[in-house]
């Protein structure tokens, strides 16, 4: 079915803006990273905390920011800290550094959470497109999944060639500042209905009123539901999707191929295939995120059954990697990574019927801010079961409780 919404200049620029965002080279080699320089799975866990404390911490400050002195800001101060973070990741390889490069990274990602997503959205307002959101949030989400598929290619490409992932860092720092230059010229219009004064009183005045319909949210069941329902998912998914990486180590190195080359090179190779992979995919299932709901009575059916499938999903890539059935694993983990990307649209259009557009930014920073509590939360944990038992036991013992969980999350339509 073909889309009806005006594929403008605009489009093309929220589009660039995910695709560039994504071209973040270190992602698929995170955790390998640090394994490499000495991180036990515990404190790699720890590491995630931190970063996700640090957002957490900033998430409502920097939505009020947005909300007060406009979205694009934001984006401008959140980008600039992003390539000031890559710089201390590259220069620096021991626990306490990178800590202090996570709460740097947790920062950015405070700043940028939610935003973007409150810019398209008004940009949608502003031209009488909301009833085409899910779609169109869908196309511009699946430049972002191209933009990672080709991140996985360019990724193995720079380990291969150089046999060291911090490299990566720095390559990163290219396309960051490309993006930064798209968000500074974005137009003035997206900020919305911005109090002009800043004064003291103005400021606390939107200040207060942005507090107070975030207080709002917690007191409808409905917008509270939706927006644990989205923060669980991500929680779970964000927090395990990276344990990927060592289960395609372990298959790379078993294969019979590349045996000329160090482990470092060879892992690369299947990896950054594997991701490639993986992101054409989420790409084509970001686009067909409308289609997928239109398959169920309602988004909300859609919403709670990919939550359920997602939970069966984790659960049995973690028994199948403990039985070293590494395909299965892979498959399954894919998966995964198709439910969040057919989920995330369907989310962000589910809580804009929700949350009052004037706070779109905080409303939605408030779900990074749920899904971070949670990250932190379940991050070392998952590593300390790693070290404790195994990566496949840890990520069943996940599968488990997100099943738990959706007894409490389920979310429910709203009548017409």
């Amino acid at each position: 079915m073909a889309t009806s919404f005006p594929k403008d200049r605009m489009f093309y620029r929220f589009s660039a803006y995910g695709f560039l965002k994504n071209l973040r080279f270190f992602e698929p080699f995170l955790i390998l990273l640090f394994r490499e320089a000495g991180q036990s799975f515990t404190q790699i866990g720890l590491l995630y905390a931190i970063r996700d404390i640090a957002t957490n911490v900033l998430e409502i400050p920097t939505g009020v920011f947005a909300d007060i002195f406009g979205r694009r800001r934001s984006m401008v101060m959140a980008f600039t800290a992003y390539i000031a973070a890559f710089i201390v990741f590259y220069a620096f390889s021991n626990f306490y550094l990178y800590a202090l490069a996570m709460v740097l990274f947790g920062a950015c990602e405070a700043f940028r959470s939610g935003t973007h997503k409150a810019l398209i959205l008004e940009y949608l307002k502003q031209n009488n497109l909301t009833h085409l959101k899910i779609d169109y949030y869908g196309h511009t989400r699946s430049a972002s999944q191209m933009g990672s598929a080709i991140n996985s290619l360019i990724a193995a490409g720079i380990v291969f060639y150089t046999g060291n992932y911090r490299y990566m860092f720095l390559a990163a720092i290219i396309p960051y500042m490309l993006d930064l230059f798209n968000l500074m010229t974005y137009p003035k219009t997206l900020d919305g209905n911005l109090q002009t004064g800043h004064s003291r009183a103005s400021v606390g005045a939107q200040t207060k009123a942005t507090l107070a319909a975030f207080g709002a949210m917690f007191r409808h069941p409905n917008a509270l539901r939706a927006l644990l329902n989205s923060a669980g998912f991500m929680g779970f998914f964000k927090g395990s999707k990276d344990y990927l990486q060592p289960i395609l180590q372990t298959y790379a190195l078993a294969l019979p191929l590349f045996i000329t080359l160090d482990d470092t090179r060879r892992s690369a190779v299947l990896i950054g295939v594997v991701y490639f992979v993986i992101y054409l995919l989420t790409s084509y299932a970001s686009r067909n995120a409308a289609r997928f709901s239109r398959r169920f009575a309602n988004p909300a059916q859609a919403i709670n059954r990919s939550f359920l499938l997602g939970a069966v999903f984790l659960l049995i890539a973690g028994l199948a990697a403990q039985e070293h059935w590494a395909i299965i694993s892979i498959l399954l983990f894919l998966g995964m990574y198709l439910l969040q990307n057919i989920r995330r649209p369907l989310n962000v259009g589910f809580l804009s019927d929700q949350i009052d557009s004037k706070v779109m930014a905080s409303g939605l920073s408030v779900e990074s801010q749920l899904t971070t509590i949670l990250m932190a939360i379940l991050a070392p944990i998952l590593g300390a079961l790693a070290d404790a038992f195994s990566v496949g036991i840890a990520l069943a013992i996940f599968g488990a409780g997100m099943i738990v969980l959706l007894t409490v999350v389920r979310v429910k339509q709203a009548d017409s």
